[in-house]
C-alpha cells in the first residue's frame, strides 16, 4: 500500500484549505488513459468506485486500481515549491 510521509500529509491538508470541497475530499492519483505508465494527481470531492482510499491524520488519497498496483511499494512525499505556492509531490521507496 502507498505510504504517506508527514510532509505529504501536511501538503494534502494545506491544499484543501480554501477549496470548495466536502470534508471527505482528497488527492486522487489515477493512471493517464493516453500515456501508459503515467499518473495524474488532482483534488477530488470523493473516491471513484474501485478506488483504494488511504487516510492519515485527516489527509486522504484516492488511488485508482492501476495506480494502486503501480504504487504498492512506494511512499508519497511532498516538497515545498520555491515560489511558495503548490507543493511538488514525488514518489520514493520507503
Amino acid at each position: 500500500m502507498l505510504a504517506l510521509t508527514d510532509s505529504a500529509v501536511q501538503a494534502i491538508r494545506d491544499l484543501m484549505v480554501g477549496e470548495d470541497l466536502p470534508q471527505e475530499a482528497g488527492l486522487r492519483i489515477a493512471a493517464k488513459a493516453d500515456e501508459a505508465g503515467s499518473l495524474e494527481l488532482f483534488l477530488a470531492s470523493s473516491p471513484q468506485p474501485g478506488d483504494e482510499v488511504i487516510e492519515r491524520d485527516d489527509a486522504r488519497v484516492f488511488l485508482d486500481p492501476e495506480a494502486a498496483s503501480l504504487l504498492s511499494d512506494r511512499a508519497l512525499d511532498a516538497v515545498a515549491s520555491e515560489s511558495g505556492t503548490r507543493p511538488s509531490f514525488r514518489l520514493t521507496r520507503p
